[in-house]
């Protein structure tokens, strides 16, 4: 079915619990044949400061709210977004390219994000300290307490609309703190259907906007000391020049990755494959955490070669709306070219193409590449495409150098029964989480999320998060007369 047959009409921005149509607007347009996919309203300066004064005020009603509320108003969210399941993941597969099939799985993921938000708001725990360690300090103790932050900033990126933007809102709704988000220009539909979701969940009105807006216009969501914290998901560049701008406030960024995976010669060759596979060509690999080097064993490189290659071959390539779709296109024209020139740069440097290595327009065939020199673009920087690169080893202890070797740190896999091997590489391979036996593509929504280096500073996951988004405060008590 075409595009143009769903188009998601016009779309205002929501501000102060209502959906505002501010006069400057721009088209949303499909990655796949760039037919028109919705009307969206921008935010200016005057609504950026409503905003962010709105969220100011309503800090002093989301902060008192008990536990059970947020709990309740989260669950309603959960349930919001799970009723609306095929609406969500139409609108992601339009706006965004996601094949349907993945887009569902996005809407169910953001459904168990609150789910999961609505149990930790009731877990926000703090501590009994005693202080009587030193002499005079008898009958003293410290009552540490989590409290909320206030207004928090999101900035989210195009490749999950929905569920990336629910690890910004669910904490912060969690912890008691007001949201303002700015979703990605090219996907900005799929956070205005869930803000939306939010007031007919019971969310006050004035602590949810979400503001589709240029960069210039939202540098006050960076540099305004009204904001507590700045939550940021995306490329290293943008990130660490946020960072630097962000001022007195708090910043938690989550950028780009490089992730690798070793097989070891005792892996089990057919399912490392699968899960490469997997890993490494979901949403055309555009993910900070897609599969990109895979370093194998001599012993069992070219079985496993063989194996991923077979399994790359039959995934379907085409309409996003198309239920038989695994693979999808990149997000617009720039990034399908740029794939294509860092590409030719391997293969002008000795690199090897086993597979795919063809586009039409944004779509790209999956891509499977062997004996890439470190050096090169697609060995060294962040690809986010729909491409995987295969390197051959000896000495399972120079793999898991070379893993480590790159600048970037978010997760890695290694498949191997060793544990001698599996202690070495967590070890020595820097990164924030270690998959063994899995692809570094796996995450499951409340493990703590968040990498080293250049690719990140802080932590997500719900209650990982709510700890960025809350203060602790103490208070001292002396029990003598």
């Amino acid at each position: 079915m075409a595009v143009t047959e769903t188009a998601l009409g016009e779309l205002g921005i929501v501000l102060g619990g209502e959906q505002v149509e501010t006069g400057e607007t721009y088209e949303v347009r499909s990655p796949y044949d760039d037919a028109p996919v919705a009307v969206v309203h921008r935010a200016g300066p005057d609504e950026v400061e409503r905003a962010i004064a709105g969220a100011v005020e309503a800090f002093a009603t989301t902060r008192r709210l008990p536990s059970w509320k947020r709990e309740q108003v989260l669950e309603r969210i959960s349930a919001g977004i799970a009723e609306r399941r095929e609406e969500l993941a139409r609108t992601i597969a339009l706006e965004a390219g996601k094949p349907i099939k993945t887009a569902r799985v996005e809407v169910d993921r953001a459904s168990f994000t609150f789910r999961i938000a609505a149990e930790e708001a009731k877990r926000i725990y703090g501590e009994i300290v005693p202080l009587d360690w030193l002499p005079g300090s008898e009958g003293r103790e410290a009552l540490i307490r989590r409290v909320p932050l206030g207004a928090v900033a999101g900035i989210t990126p195009f490749n999950f609309p929905l569920n990336l933007v629910a690890h910004k809102v669910a904490p912060a709704l969690a912890a008691g703190d007001p949201i303002l988000l700015r979703p990605a220009s090219q996907t900005p539909c799929s956070s205005l259907a869930l803000g939306r979701i939010l007031l007919e969940s019971g969310w006050p009105q004035d602590a949810i906007a979400v503001l589709p807006c240029s960069t210039e216009t939202a540098r006050p969501l960076v540099e305004d000391d009204r904001i507590k914290l700045l939550t940021f998901t995306g490329s290293p560049v943008v990130g660490w020049g946020l960072k630097s701008r962000a001022r007195r406030k708090r910043v938690t960024l989550e950028l780009g990755g490089n992730a690798a995976v070793i097989v070891n010669e005792d892996a089990d060759v057919a399912y490392a494959a699968e899960r490469v596979a997997w890993g490494g060509f979901a949403y055309a690999g555009q993910t900070c955490i897609s599969v990109q080097r895979v370093y194998v064993h001599d012993k069992v490189y070219d079985a496993f070669a063989r194996e991923l290659v077979r399994r790359v071959e039959v995934l379907a390539v085409g309409d996003p709306l198309d239920e038989e779709t695994d693979v999808g296109p990149v997000i617009d024209r720039a990034n399908a070219e740029r794939i294509e020139e860092w590409l030719e740069e391997a293969k002008a440097a000795g690199a090897t193409v086993l597979t795919g290595g063809e586009r039409d327009g944004n779509l790209w065939r999956p891509t499977v590449v062997e004996g890439a020199p470190e050096e090169v673009r697609v060995s060294c920087e962040e690809v986010f495409a729909p491409f995987v690169g295969l390197q051959r080893f000896a000495d399972v202890q120079e793999a898991i150098d070379a893993a480590g070797r790159s600048e970037f740190g978010l997760q890695g896999g290694i498949f191997t029964n060793d544990l001698r091997v599996v202690e070495a590489a967590f070890d020595r391979i820097d990164v924030g989480g270690l998959m063994v036996n899995d692809v570094p593509t796996f995450r499951i929504d409340h493990m703590p999320y968040g990498g080293v280096k250049s690719s990140g500073l802080g932590r997500e996951g719900l209650r990982y998060a709510i700890e960025e988004m809350t203060e602790l405060k103490l208070l001292t008590t002396n029990r003598r007369s």
